[in-house]
């Protein structure tokens, strides 16, 4: 696990075209079905196998004694309209320091660096997030933690993370229906570092794990 829409002649060649476009559109929404649902069951998939990872692997960041009762992990719906793909890396071009100290959930500091830029439009408005690495990462697997509205309500305070890999192409894609919470979020030894200001998102992101409803947010 990751801490990841006339003539007679000419009459029936008319309704000849017509059918054909018919079957043409009935083809497309029948491959565009095809695709919803798998990418839905790919997803179901996922969660599933994450779940049964945190319910009964001895490395699942439940505690112990709560495993026996855990159901689940909660999520929002799936929302195909929250993945990007095809998106390039930019260069970072902010004004923060590409090599800088990370803070973390138990009050330390990381050695991170700022790779780049994503950015894509969502709900009318253009998007940025900052990506980042590690110190002994390969340079091309990304950490790309957010904030957004749901933050602090519905969704831990300090932000979610995405793990990203590289398409074969370069290119990357964000799909927030993967977003999820940090170990520290069920267990306090855990060691996350903390969502930097500049990647927090001025809109709800309703999609990926949430926290349990009427539980209030860590």
């Amino acid at each position: 696990m990751a801490d990841h829409e006339h003539d007679h002649d000419a009459h029936d060649q008319d309704a000849h075209e017509h059918q054909d476009e018919h079957e043409h559109q009935d083809e497309h929404q029948h491959e565009h079905a095809h695709h919803e649902h798998s990418y839905q069951a790919a997803i179901s998939g996922y969660r599933a196998e994450k779940d049964a990872f945190f319910k009964s692997s001895t490395n699942s960041p439940v505690p112990a004694a709560e495993r026996s009762s855990f159901e689940g992990l909660p999520y929002y719906p799936i929302d195909e309209d929250l993945v990007f793909d095809e998106l390039r890396l930019e260069p970072y071009a902010g004004s923060e320091p590409s090599n800088f100290q990370i803070p973390t959930s138990d009050g330390k500091l990381r050695p991170a660096h700022r790779a780049g830029t994503f950015t894509f439009e969502l709900r009318g408005a253009p998007r940025r997030l900052t990506a980042y690495t590690f110190d002994g990462g390969n340079g091309r697997s990304l950490f790309l933690p957010f904030l957004d509205e749901t933050s602090g309500r519905e969704t831990y305070g300090a932000g979610r993370y995405q793990d990203l890999e590289p398409d074969d192409d370069g290119t990357y894609a964000i799909d927030f229906n993967l977003a999820y919470h940090p170990s520290c979020v069920y267990a306090p030894q855990f060691s996350c570092p903390l969502t930097p200001a500049e990647n927090r998102l001025a809109t709800r992101i309703e999609a990926g794990e949430r926290l349990p409803e009427g539980e209030p947010a860590p």
